[in-house]
């Protein structure tokens, strides 16, 4: 019996457009670095999202978290069977827990980057306006835990056989949403509307910038 190498069976599932619809569409990033924008894009063009509304829309996203609050346990417990229905939609989970997805699945990773400076400055309004900033830790400290953080879990994805990523521009996204919006359908099989994607996409919403 001939083995055929995993990888190429994955690019055959890509080529001929079988792999998104079995694959779990995944918005990550760090905290504050557009993911929610993201998400807000994906169900414009036409993809089912799993969201519980737990977090409502605030000052911080007045659009809305589209969050799932069983997503924040990944890390806590090995219940993970409520995925077997994600199958084709799409799910945002925060970049820190990217490493607890079970490998029983495979994802397409949709992974926003944002600099960092703007990630500290968006993180530190919000606290502010929760009342919460007293002991946090500094800027600089901060930005050091970021950058080890992203380069261990870009190296943790980039082992895993199970994910496919697409690293999109948080600025570019806002500057040029027709752009990211095709690649990130392109990404995703071609079944999405672009148009309708890059429409959502809102500049006054980008506030902290560098």
């Amino acid at each position: 019996m001939r083995v055929i190498n995993s990888n190429i069976v994955s690019l055959l599932k890509n080529f001929f457009g079988l792999l998104p619809s079995e694959s779990i569409v995944i918005v990550s990033g760090l905290p504050r670095s557009g993911t929610s924008m993201l998400m807000r894009m994906l169900e414009a063009g036409g993809l089912e999202l799993i969201s519980d509304g737990a977090r409502t829309p605030d000052e911080d996203n007045p659009k809305g978290y589209y969050e799932l609050e069983r997503v924040k346990d990944l890390d806590k417990t090995e219940d993970t069977s409520w995925l077997a229905d994600a199958g084709g939609k799409g799910l945002k989970v925060i970049s820190f827990l990217l490493q607890f997805l079970p490998e029983s699945h495979h994802y397409k990773i949709i992974f926003v980057r944002r600099s960092l400076p703007e990630v500290l400055a968006s993180q530190q309004k919000m606290l502010e306006r929760r009342g919460t900033e007293e002991g946090t830790v500094d800027d600089k400290e901060m930005t050091k835990l970021f950058t080890d953080h992203l380069e261990k879990i870009e190296a943790h994805l980039t082992a895993q056989q199970n994910c496919d990523v697409l690293y999109i521009q948080h600025r570019e996204t806002l500057n040029m949403p027709e752009k990211v919006a095709q690649q990130v359908n392109n990404f995703l099989g071609g079944r999405l509307d672009v148009e309708a994607m890059a429409e959502v996409v809102d500049q006054g919403l980008y506030r902290n910038r560098t």
